[in-house]
């Protein structure tokens, strides 16, 4: 079943609890108050039998069956159709997780629509159960009450994600080779984080400018404002962390070229050693194949100098092309 929860509300305090949504209906017409229904990826025909009687669009309808839809507030007369993105961090794969929740608020109902297993809205719902004061202002409560819950859901993923760069800084100057793919995993995160969040002063505003036009009680005005202000501080996070994880492939590409320039220097340093040694090795492997080659008729050949000569010869050439090498550093 897609109904997670269904029940109505009369001065703020839970009176009854339909079994259907036809009862729920009924129970609002006869006894009024405020309805709140909550569905978990509903069937075409219960969101159907839900727009039917609340009068909701047929397009935010839509979108709330099919999902996969960016945070926004719609106004369709007196209804509000508002796209939030829940999200948590999961420490086993440090990966941030999103969800995807449809609010559909007006005169005496909330329907909200959830597209993820997360359960801010259940939590939502107990908390405001505790605060009949609250509750009774009706639907504005409860949009900004899960906008309140969605803004604090986004902090451990917050903290998961500078967590993360953290490790990344240690894993840069430790030569990991596995560093440049989390960083660009990382940063995938963080744009789809910061896609969920940016939408949201849009949105602020755009509830502000109702206030008066629908009578928003004052308390709910500062709760909305409270919100505002900590979705202006977690975009300001987000976008350091973008900022940060853009400096840190910078700096790991600058550290790769640098650790293949060392590695380039040292080979070149070892060529030099080798081709310097198979030149000196080939001085005397020269004057010794011209004095091999066993002609008759060759000067010194039968001088009884000759052999010392050569040796000394040889010996002198070896000796000369060393200190020169030497003296060139490349020995």
């Amino acid at each position: 079943m897609t109904i997670i929860d269904n029940a109505v509300y009369v001065d703020g305090v839970r009176s009854a609890e339909p079994e259907s949504l036809e009862q729920t209906f009924e129970t609002l017409n006869k006894h009024g108050g405020m309805a709140w229904i909550g569905l978990y990826r509903p069937t075409e025909t219960e969101m159907a039998a839900v727009a039917a009687e609340f009068e909701l669009h047929g397009l935010a309808v839509e979108d709330a069956i099919s999902a996969h839809q960016r945070p926004k507030l719609e106004r369709y007369g007196d209804n509000l159709f508002t796209v939030l993105r829940p999200a948590r961090y999961i420490d086993e794969s440090e990966t941030v997780e999103f969800g995807e929740l449809h609010i559909f608020t007006g005169k005496n109902f909330v329907v909200t629509v959830r597209h993820a297993e997360t359960g801010g809205v259940a939590q939502v719902r107990r908390r405001l159960e505790g605060r009949p004061d609250l509750l009774r202002h009706g639907p504005e409560a409860v949009l900004y009450a899960l906008l309140d819950q969605v803004m604090d859901d986004y902090v451990p993923v917050v903290a998961g994600l500078e967590n993360d760069i953290d490790e990344i800084e240690d894993q840069l100057f430790s030569g990991d080779p596995k560093v440049s793919r989390r960083i660009y995993e990382l940063a995938r995160e963080v744009i789809q984080f910061q896609r969920a969040i940016h939408p949201l002063p849009a949105m602020m505003q755009q509830l502000r400018r109702g206030f008066e036009k629908y009578q928003v009680d004052t308390e709910l005005q500062h709760n909305l404002r409270d919100v505002e202000d900590h979705v202006e501080r977690l975009i300001s996070r987000a976008d350091s962390f973008r900022d940060l994880l853009q400096n840190a492939l910078t700096l790991d590409g600058t550290l790769t070229a640098n650790r293949q320039n060392e590695a380039s220097a040292l080979q070149n340093e070892q060529v030099k050693k080798i081709s310097s040694w198979a030149a000196i090795l080939f001085a005397p492997s020269f004057v010794a194949g011209v004095y091999g080659m066993n002609f008759d008729h060759m000067p010194e050949l039968h001088w009884t100098l000759g052999y010392p000569m050569a040796i000394l010869l040889m010996a002198a050439t070896a000796a000369l092309m060393y200190a020169i090498f030497k003296r060139k550093g490349w020995l």
